[in-house]
């Protein structure tokens, strides 16, 4: 009879223990759901906070593409360019050569006959020493070196002074630009007292060009960069004197507002 009986208490405690032990972990899972449920209601907000976000700036777009279909056309895959500026473009191409116009295949060739024109006109009889190259909306213009440094010098010559005045204030009409500029020599090796080798020429010529710019044209020195390819990106073979002439050069990379790039090279030819 004891044996019996100590047999129901010991089973009754077990059972009590699991039962307690169960009650724990119910108000465990209890309080993971809760805060499931919180994580959850925290998310949708966070979501619907977000699809309001993307409706609203999928408005604008599409009220900005309105605009832009009535103001803007689209140049190829060059730019973005207004209609007044295109009219403007085409106005300057009819003062073209008609020779060069005709080789003129693209809107993107267009576009360089018409900027190449404004820059190069403040050059006299200089044009072959300027070339201007734009690619989507970057503007590279590369000047030969000898309308702007004597020879074996990196002393800036006083003939540079109308092109780089005329980029000073194209540079300075946009607060963003950011403008590089790259020396470029031939592949004839320099050592003097002067210069180490053609690594060291190229930087100071460019270093040169930067200081001008910054110091007589006020150009934000933040904006500039400075920087030297020896003769190590050539626009030609280094093989004859015509050909070293073309990759003695200073390549200037500036990403303007077109608009406003048009505006100041039109303003000039009034």
């Amino acid at each position: 009879m004891v044996s019996a009986l100590a047999i129901v208490v010991m089973a009754s405690c077990v059972s009590k223990k699991k039962y307690v032990a169960l009650e724990t972990d119910l108000a465990e899972t209890k309080t993971v759901l809760s805060k499931t449920q919180l994580e959850k209601e925290e998310l949708e907000t966070k979501v619907s906070k977000i699809e309001a976000r993307v409706a609203e700036y999928n408005q604008k777009i599409n009220s900005l593409k309105e605009v832009n279909d009535s103001q803007y056309s689209s140049v190829s895959d060059v730019a973005v360019m207004s209609n007044n500026t295109k009219a403007k473009m085409r106005a300057t191409l009819e003062k073209v050569d008609p020779a060069k116009l005709a080789q003129a295949e693209t809107l993107q060739d267009s576009m360089n006959l018409a900027v190449s024109y404004h820059l190069k006109k403040s050059i006299a009889d200089e044009e072959d020493d300027i070339n201007v190259d734009i690619d989507k909306t970057v503007v590279m213009i590369n000047i030969s070196d000898k309308l702007l440094f004597n020879s074996g010098s990196y002393k800036v010559s006083s003939k540079a002074n109308t092109i780089l005045e005329k980029l000073a204030e194209v540079i300075n009409s946009e607060p963003s630009m950011e403008v590089m500029v790259e020396g470029h020599t031939d592949s004839k090796a320099i050592n003097t007292e002067m210069f180490a080798d053609n690594w060291d020429l190229s930087v100071k010529r460019a270093t040169s060009i930067v200081r001008i710019l910054e110091k007589k044209y006020d150009v934000d020195p933040s904006k500039l960069i400075a920087a030297g390819r020896s003769s190590y990106v050539p626009l030609a073979e280094n093989d004859n004197r015509e050909n070293r002439a073309k990759n003695r050069r200073t390549k200037i990379v500036i990403i303007p507002n077109l608009d406003k790039f048009f505006a100041l090279l039109e303003a000039e030819s009034l």
